[in-house]
Parts: C-alpha cells; structure tokens; sequence
C-alpha cells in the first residue's frame, strides 16, 4: 500500500521539474507574509537564524508582479465579452452557470478573470467542467436539486499527471489526468480522470497509505479538462509565465531594499569598539573608563559606516523597475515621474502592449469554447456557439492626443471642414464612450452657421494675435 501511495502522490517529470519554479512565481505574486516564508532574502556570512528572521520582518516588498498582472487584467476585461450561446440559448443551466460558474458564487467573468491571473502567474492554468451524478429523470428535475455543469481551477502545482494522444483526426485529446483536488494535513484527495470512469481516492498523510477508492462512470466519454494558456512552450501541458523575468527581478529589488535598510540602520546607530576590560555607558554623554596604561591603539573608537551608498542602491533599484516596464511594456503606463520618452517610442510601446493583450484574449476566447463543449456534452447537444473576447484594447495617451489636437486646431487652415473635423475629434476624445453628447455635438458642428462662427472667431483671434 505505502508504494501505491508513492505513486499515486508523485507527479510526472514535467510537474517535478516545473514545481519549484513554479512555487517561486506564486509567492513572488501573493507577496506578503507567503513571500518572507519563502526566504528570498539572501542570508550573510554567519548571520543568526535570529538575525535573518528580524531582517525578513524588516525587509519590504514592493510587489511588481502582482502589479503587471492586475494592468494585464484591467484592460482585458475592461469591456463586455460577447457570448452566443447557440444550442444552449434556452436551457436554464445556462443563466446559472453565468451567475454562479463554481458554485462558490463566482459569475462567469470573474471565474475567467481569476484563472487568467494565475495563467500569467503559471504560464498555464487548468479548468475542469463537472457535473454531479444524477437520478433525475428529467432536466427540470435537476434543476430543482440543482444539478448543473459547474468550473472549477487546478494550478500546475496540484496537477501532477496528464497525458494527451493523438485522435485519428489528427489533433492532440487529454485523455487522462490526475490532481490533487483536496489537502489537509491529515488527508490528501486525489481525482484521476479517463474517457470511461473517474477515480477518487482518499490517502492517510500520517501513514502514507491509501484509505479509500471510489470509482465512478464518466458519462460524456472524454476527459472534462481544459488547458488555458497566457503562453505556450513546446511541451504540452507546460505554460510561460507571463513574469518569469519579472519574478527574478523583483527578488533582486527585495534584497536591495534589505540593503537600504540596514546601511540606513547601522550610519544612524554606530557601533562602539572597545577592550572587554573597559567599562562604557550607554546613550549620550556617557563616561567610558580605561586604564592608565592603557596602549593608545587599544583605545575605545566609535564605527560608523557611511550612508553614501544609499543612493547608489537607490538607482540600482530604479533601473530594475525600469526593465521590469520594458519587459511588460508597460513603461508608459505604469510610470511614476518623468521619463525621457518620444511620441514614437511610447506609441510602439503601446502597440507591443496592444498586441500582447489580443494574443492572451484570443486564448481566453479558445479556453472558454472548450470549456462550453464540454458542457454542451453534458446538457446533451453540440456546442454551435462563439465567444467573443474583445481584440483591440485601445491603448493611447489621451493627453498626448489632446494636446496635439489642440495644437491642430491652431494651425492657419482656412477650411471649415477641417476646423469641423479637428472639434469633431477633440469632442470624441473628451467625451469617450457619452454617445448621446456626441451626436449633439456632432449634429452642431454640421450646421454650416456653426462652422462659419467658428472660422470667424478662429480668424478675428488670429487677427488680434497678429
């Protein structure tokens, strides 16, 4: 029983490869205290275990991968995702599972926004569509004991086997794959999924030993399981995290920090070097007694470190940000001062941006189509629907915009059509999304009366310039 519990718990080389990796990028996004239990902080020459546990307390953390991924986001799910529902327009299960996807009360975007947060974070994250056995002769008869597809979230670091095979139509099928969907200290829940059955079992931790199997048939005939990647990588199964990179710089910019802190801490508090023989009091003022004898180069000498390097660890810090910003592409965004940056390079910045977001919301549109067949297959009928992710997010400095409309407005045109374009332009970047207000305003400005008091008043001021 103990090497069947050794089995069952391990996972294949690609979990055991990517789990320490892995375990690093999820603390280095949660933060907190998850991130000083880590131990990222990189210890000293013979530094006390009490030593580092204070300097952990002490230490910062300002957390940029959290940051990235919440702008990631932000704009992903800033605007309506359309969702067709074709064969499953009018079944009831459907307005549930919108309202509630994991019967934990969590609607359908704010499902798919979460495990696109931890995709970033993984690279990957695995979605499993269930739906609880039933003896309900009919669909409302389920619903009534609420039997409904629901999702639920499996991170790369509780999904410890799968493996896919090749259909005959040539394209790759999950057909089996093992998690832990339960884990306590006393217990571990373990569902293996096939095409033909699910298997759960209950392990005792304590013994190491399998408690108890409960075998099940798996009634749609294929394994419920969707991968939704932010990246791929070549090997199936395995996602790019989204802040690889940002991870190990972000580590960097923690230790820094540790370094402020104690160059700051020890030049406002020096330390006295004395004999053991000779007696000092502490705080200001205090008598230091030695001997008359005392050898001149034995004599009690205040150390205390210069803090000039603070600045120097400062700057250190502020280059890491700002490649942490080039990587994400979010240098124009996430800004806190003043950058020397031209309209070219913060307009492809943003087009990099731009062309990120669409790739991930393309993945998410995939994901979500999976996911729907899969409960189609449940309800019994063939997914003929779309899900439509938005694909272009926007991204433009607003101010930078204004202002050169402004200065368009100025420029000694003598066309009314071009001053009506220009206000046409300037109203739609003010206003944004007040659709109402624009048609006003627009209608107004295809009054020619209008146009002509504007080239008037544009002329008599250029007159009083003059």
């Amino acid at each position: 029983m103990s090497n069947q519990y050794d089995k069952l718990i391990t996972g294949n080389s690609v979990y055991e490869k990517t789990k320490k990796r892995n375990i690093f990028y999820y603390q280095s996004y949660q933060g907190g205290d998850t991130y000083k239990k880590g131990e990222h902080l990189s210890k000293y020459s013979n530094e006390s275990e009490a030593e580092y546990e204070d300097r952990v307390l002490s230490t910062p953390l300002d957390n940029h991968c959290k940051g990235v991924v919440s702008v990631y986001n932000s704009f992903l799910f800033r605007k309506d995702i359309h969702r067709e529902w074709g064969s499953l327009e009018n079944d009831p299960a459907v307005p549930q599972l919108e309202g509630d996807a994991d019967l934990e009360g969590r609607s359908l975007n704010h499902f798919m926004k979460e495990a696109n947060s931890l995709a970033s974070v993984f690279g990957m994250m695995w979605i499993v569509v269930c739906k609880p056995n039933s003896n309900a002769a009919t669909r409302a008869e389920e619903l009534d004991q609420n039997i409904r597809p629901y999702l639920s979230m499996v991170s790369p670091l509780m999904m410890l086997d799968w493996n896919y095979s090749r259909a005959a139509s040539g394209h790759y099928v999950l057909d089996y794959c093992k998690y832990i969907e339960e884990q306590s200290d006393q217990t571990t829940v373990i569902k293996e999924w096939y095409p033909a059955a699910v298997v759960t079992t209950i392990t005792d931790n304590e013994k190491r030993e399998i408690v108890e199997q409960i075998t099940e048939d798996n009634g749609i005939g294929v394994v419920p399981v969707v991968a939704h990647y932010t990246e791929r990588s070549s090997v199936r199964g395995k996602g790019v995290s989204l802040i690889a990179d940002i991870a190990d710089l972000q580590r960097a910019i923690y230790n820094e920090y540790s370094e402020v802190e104690q160059t700051i801490r020890l030049s406002n508090a020096a330390s006295l070097v004395k004999t053991p023989d000779t007696e000092a009091g502490a705080g200001p003022g205090a008598v230091i007694h030695i001997h008359d004898g005392m050898d001149p180069s034995l004599k009690p000498y205040l150390l205390q470190p210069s803090g000039a390097s603070v600045d120097s660890i400062y700057n250190s810090i502020d280059k890491r940000i700002a490649a942490i910003d080039r990587i994400a592409h979010l240098g124009a965004i996430r800004e806190t001062t003043a950058r020397t940056m031209s309209g070219v390079s913060r307009s492809m910045e943003f087009e990099q941006l731009n062309a990120k977001l669409s790739d991930i919301a393309d993945s998410l549109e995939l994901t979500e189509e999976n996911v729907m067949r899969i409960v189609s297959a449940y309800q019994g009928v063939a997914w003929n629907g779309s899900i439509d992710y938005p694909d272009s997010f926007n991204i433009r400095d607003e101010n930078a915009d204004l202002d050169f409309y402004l200065r368009a407005s100025a420029a000694p045109v003598p066309s009314a059509e071009y001053r009506r374009c220009v206000n046409t332009s300037i109203a739609r970047l003010v206003l944004g999304d007040d659709s109402e207000k624009l048609s006003v305003i627009e209608s107004e400005l295809d009054q020619p009366n209008l146009i002509d008091t504007i080239t008037q008043l544009a002329d008599v001021d250029d007159n009083s310039t003059t």
